[in-house]
């Protein structure tokens, strides 16, 4: 059993590795963050590629075996090739949205005392404010070096504004200005099905466009384990690797909706994890939040109910296993062994699904609770402050 995060006394922060695999909230699958480490082993895909090319050239010869073959006695060949398409790219394609928001995402290269890796991240002001992940930078957190690498080529040093490990979020600063920037947009607005493109660093490959749909919302994930964060997740199919983590995912207008930041696996593999289609992110609308407030103060705040919960598997709801003395939890009259079974308008099966839907609030939200026993309670979540 794990102290819930709203304690007021707060975690401890610990450096984590970076690939780690955490287990996924709803299901026997394991999470793994998308950040990379250096000297990725590049999977070779001949095979796949041969496989491809022979059903591509099967077709191609039973198409073309009526065309006069060409001279076979002449010293000179030449293939038929189309022209260049130098057309403009229909606006809201793939390939439109990716010229366009390609130039504000980024290549972060992280330096620590015992470790090395890499992930993504994405410009959000001109003057150099970028979003990425906490666990990309995690290593030199407290002391390393971090360099962000442009589409340019161009490379910066950067600073760490502030992180927020609780929601897996950090605030990095390079001294540049006039740089391109992406568009926040709203992930309350996008829906089951919505079409969406994740671009980023997977394996170190900077500038790597995929594209899918949303898969579901609303995801309640856990990820972590000494530094353990809970998502609120955008659930997609778009593949997303180790080294997309703070990469941005886009909508069909190419606003950003969420922040990439873990995969499912199946738990099988004995080498890093890959894409099985099954990639979460966390809404830019709680993102949004937790960013303000690092820039503004260096530092941010979560919600707190003032309790601690049963982290272990249930599907019956969230048993409370105490109630902090000053907390807003004992004002509204939660007592040991109440189990929570809806919060707000989401029905509650276990602990990280409480977690979850607590960090979806804001400090200072009144919310009801229905207790198992059919008891609703009304309370205004508290505030915890993280540096």
């Amino acid at each position: 059993m794990t102290p819930y995060e709203q304690n007021p006394e707060g975690q401890p922060e610990v450096v984590t590795e970076n690939v780690v695999e955490p287990v996924l909230a709803t299901g026997y699958q394991t999470l793994s963050e998308v950040a990379v480490v250096k000297k990725q082993r590049i999977v070779p895909i001949v095979l796949v590629a041969s496989l491809i090319s022979g059903l591509i050239g099967g077709v191609t010869g039973i198409a073309l075996s009526d065309r006069v073959l060409p001279n076979t006695n002449s010293t000179n060949y030449s293939l038929v090739q189309a022209d260049v398409d130098t057309s403009t790219r229909p606006d809201g394609s793939i390939a439109d949205i990716a010229s366009k928001v390609t130039p504000a995402v980024v290549f972060i290269a992280v330096e620590g005392d015992l470790e090395a890796a890499s992930g993504s991240g994405f410009i959000i002001d001109s003057n150099g404010y970028i979003i990425t992940n906490s666990h990309v930078i995690a290593s030199a957190a407290n002391g390393g070096s971090i360099d962000v690498t442009l589409t340019t080529g161009e490379s910066y040093k950067a600073t760490l504004i502030g992180r927020n490990i609780d929601y897996d979020l950090a605030v990095l600063k390079i001294n540049v200005s006039n740089l391109p920037t992406l568009q926040i947009g709203d992930s309350d607005g996008i829906v089951v099905g919505d079409s969406v493109i994740a671009i980023g660093a997977p394996l170190g490959l900077q500038g790597t466009v995929t594209s899918g749909i949303v898969s579901s919302l609303r995801r309640p994930v856990s990820v972590g384990d000494a530094e353990q964060s809970f998502i609120d997740a955008i659930q997609t199919d778009a593949a997303i690797n180790p080294g997309n983590s703070g990469g941005p995912l886009v909508n069909a207008s190419g606003q950003v909706v969420g922040v990439n930041s873990a995969i499912a696996t199946t738990g099988f593999s004995s080498g890093e994890a890959g894409s099985i289609g099954v990639g979460f992110a966390i809404p830019i609308n709680q993102a949004k939040r937790i960013v303000e407030e690092i820039i503004a103060t260096g530092q941010s705040t979560i919600p707190i109910l003032g309790v601690m919960v049963d982290m272990g598997p249930s599907t019956e709801g969230a048993r409370i296993e105490s109630v902090d003395a000053s907390g807003p939890a004992r004002s509204a009259g939660f007592k040991k062994n109440d189990i929570v079974v809806k919060f707000a308008d989401r029905i509650i099966r276990d602990g990280t699904e409480l977690v979850v839907a607590i960090r979806s609030q804001r400090p200072g939200d009144r919310v009801e609770v229905t207790l198992k026993s059919g008891k609703v309670l009304s309370v205004t979540l508290g505030s915890r402050v993280v540096k």
